[in-house]
């Protein structure tokens, strides 16, 4: 899917992709880059059963498809005061719900340059955390099925290499701690 690559844009828009974290069942979506996010629906109980992100293309509104599955009692939108306000930071843990199960995402934790919203879900599991300076989570990306397994992130506008490199080493230090965590 082509989701809000622009192939006319002749300047080069630096992304990094970071994650998955969950579990490995359903099946992989992607929705793309684009230049931010406006509003995430999620529906959850005792897991986060779907998400639902509208993101912003060159200032129009729009909104991804669905992905998850149909269960869940509660709904939480987080609308964001787009362009000012964008997600910096994505908390959450991940773990079977059934005995024996595929670890899915278990509870999800959203902050903005300017609120937290959150925590969705039950925090049960194995934590993971993912926080981008410089740049903003301009995309989301993971695996689903009955619920959402696994979540990642697609993050634009880091300015500088430098910059670029110091988020690799962050996100390196942090995956290499959480592997040690479940060794």
């Amino acid at each position: 899917m082509e989701g809000g690559k622009d192939q006319s844009s002749s300047k080069k828009k630096m992304s990094v992709m970071v994650g998955p974290w969950g579990g490995n069942g359903g099946t992989a979506w992607d929705d793309g880059i684009y230049h931010g996010v406006r509003e995430i629906t999620l529906v959850y109980d005792r897991c986060i059963d779907s998400i639902t992100v509208i993101y912003d293309k060159n200032g129009k509104p729009v909104t991804a498809e669905k992905h998850g599955g149909v269960g869940g009692s509660k709904t939480a939108e987080i609308k964001l005061k787009f362009p000012d306000e964008f997600l910096i930071s994505v908390t959450g843990h991940y773990c079977p719900v059934v005995h024996g199960g595929s670890p899915v995402i278990r509870s999800l934790t959203f902050k903005s340059n300017r609120r937290t919203f959150g925590p969705y879900g039950v925090e049960e599991g194995m934590p993971f955390s993912f926080s981008v300076e410089g740049g903003r989570i301009a995309g989301f990306n993971g695996r689903s099925g009955w619920y959402l397994d696994s979540i990642g992130f697609r993050l634009s506008r880091i300015q500088s290499p430098k910059l670029f490199q110091k988020v690799q080493k962050g996100f390196q230090r942090l995956t290499s701690s959480v592997s040690k965590a479940s060794a």
